[in-house]
């Protein structure tokens, strides 16, 4: 032991510091270390449960893009369909347009066909009665005396439709 007194320990001191060490040593183990670790493994686990949430998130948001993306294509398809179909419904507007305007064009040409023969039948009888009124006051200056008008438009309707001239119609 003397050679422990000659380093300058004192036993009865070092074994008191020892005891004194080991009785803080074991309370703090007891009040702090525990505490501490605990807190620090709950950190721990909320770290974990923050990075696993992260993880779904991410997924989550991964499926709702492509969700997202999907939805976008289906409209862009939708749009595209409703492009084509008002580009044939226009169409077929322009066809019927068309379809109209050609009928009402062949109708009108049939009226004004029709008004057309209409006129001159009516200006060929014109001409007839006239042609019979000059003819009538041809031959009544021809012989000098009135003649029967009637027998008389009679007699050149009669040859007028027996020559062929100025038929009607």
């Amino acid at each position: 032991m003397d050679a422990l007194g000659e380093l300058g320990i004192n036993l009865p001191q070092l074994l008191a510091q020892l005891v004194n060490f080991g009785l803080l040593f074991g309370l703090l183990y007891l009040v702090a270390y525990k505490p501490i670790m605990r807190m620090l493994d709950e950190r721990s686990n909320r770290i974990k449960e923050s990075m696993e949430q992260t993880e779904q998130i991410k997924k989550q948001a991964a499926d709702a893009e492509a969700e997202f993306r999907k939805q976008i294509a289906a409209a862009s398809k939708q749009g595209q369909e409703l492009i084509e179909r008002a580009g044939k419904t226009a169409e077929e507007m322009k066809q019927r347009a068309r379809d109209d305007a050609q009928s009402e064009a062949e109708q009108m040409l049939a009226r004004a066909r029709a008004e057309i023969r209409h006129e001159r039948d009516e200006i060929v009888d014109e001409l007839r009665t006239e042609f019979v009124d000059i003819t009538v006051m041809a031959a009544g200056r021809v012989i000098e005396r009135s003649l029967d008008e009637k027998a008389h438009r009679e007699l050149i309707d009669r040859v007028l439709e027996e020559s062929g001239g100025l038929k009607k119609g």
